[in-house]
């Protein structure tokens, strides 16, 4: 799919679901997001806390005690973005709400825990006229010496650099970020408001909230306080693509081709050192039948950053398609000795 061809793009916090069916709830208050019920609280004592013993042990119990059917037994749900205590009774979380959790839990523990959060995973969806592009959280813990990664999407997840820690504030507002993109899908704008404004409140700086809130501007029919939000945006980060796209769009609608010409440059000179990008452009070559043309993208990918299997595979089926065997065997073997690599460092 070329992403940029859309009237929007989000960026939200979790990984792809097939389907968005949010259910509509009174907002919960900030404090309330991270907040651990006391049947919950009673059950964490006695399998994790009672027992003593080192602050790594208690980490072993607490991951245990998350995805084992004898304490939380935890199903990974990508539309399930939840408090804590809503999470505790359905069992279920995405990556965002499971980060919630894992944090709350990890301090509950006397564990030193935070948000981390990466911010160049490959992974969309489309749904009408909106693109959704998808970062990705995670739970970090501290033990002495020792950082540990909590991740219920590890297996998914691959990028270029490690998680950064995220502030409490930062976390809360990717949460009502995260449901504000849900209920613009599913439900109403005017219900995805109060969650927008929240995240903005929670996270003044964060250029991905702003861009995102141009998106709901806009579906609510205010192109004006679209532009607004998307500029905002681009003050915080100059080189934000959710708000470059948004505005290219939206000066190519209203007929404004000098400013729509400024942003398109802008967002060319990201696209074109972006490896994610030309994958991308790649996969939409593949598409189009244009096999001679992805291998070109596949390559430029490649060369920008050579530490992702899924560009060797894709490089791979188009050269199959275009019957040259051995450059498609050449590319599986480096695909293959990629993954290797990934695994050894996830274990």
């Amino acid at each position: 799919m070329v992403i940029w061809a859309y009237a929007a793009i989000l960026a939200w916090s979790v990984a792809v679901p097939a389907s968005v069916a949010p259910v509509v709830s009174p907002m919960p208050h900030p404090e309330q997001v991270m907040a651990v019920p006391p049947e919950l609280r009673t059950q964490l004592q006695q399998q994790v806390i009672d027992a003593g013993g080192s602050g790594r042990s208690r980490l072993e119990r607490l991951v245990d005690f998350l995805f084992q059917k004898a304490g939380l037994g935890m199903e990974y749900s990508a539309d399930a973005t939840l408090t804590v205590e809503q999470a505790y009774r359905t069992r279920q979380a995405n990556c965002l709400t499971f980060t919630l959790l894992t944090v709350a839990l990890a301090r509950e523990s006397g564990l030193e825990a935070y948000g981390q959060e990466l911010d160049d995973i490959v992974a969309w969806r489309v749904d009408g006229n909106i693109i959704y592009g998808f970062n990705h959280v995670n739970a970090g813990i501290t033990v002495g010496h020792s950082r540990f990664t909590v991740d219920v999407a590890r297996e998914l997840v691959m990028a270029r650099d490690l998680p950064k820690p995220i502030s409490d504030q930062r976390l809360l507002a990717l949460y009502y970020s995260n449901r504000a993109a849900e209920l613009l899908a599913g439900a109403s704008p005017a219900a995805a408001v109060p969650y927008m404004a929240m995240a903005l409140q929670l996270a003044p700086r964060y250029a991905g909230a702003w861009a995102n809130a141009g998106v709901l501007d806009l579906r609510q029919g205010d192109p004006r306080a679209a532009e607004r939000n998307y500029l905002k945006a681009l003050t915080l980060d100059p080189k934000n693509a959710s708000a470059l796209v948004n505005l290219v769009m939206l000066y190519g609608n209203n007929g404004d081709e000098s400013r729509r010409a400024i942003y398109a440059r802008r967002l060319e000179e990201i696209q074109v050192k972006d490896p994610y990008f030309q994958f991308l452009q790649a996969e939409d070559d593949e598409k189009q039948g244009d096999y001679a043309g992805a291998v070109q993208h596949y390559r430029r990918a490649i060369r920008l950053y050579d530490g992702d299997s899924r560009f060797y595979l894709g490089l791979a089926h188009a050269y199959q398609q275009l019957g040259e065997e051995r450059d498609a065997q050449r590319a599986m073997n480096r695909a293959a000795a990629l993954s290797r690599h990934s695994a050894g460092n996830r274990n």
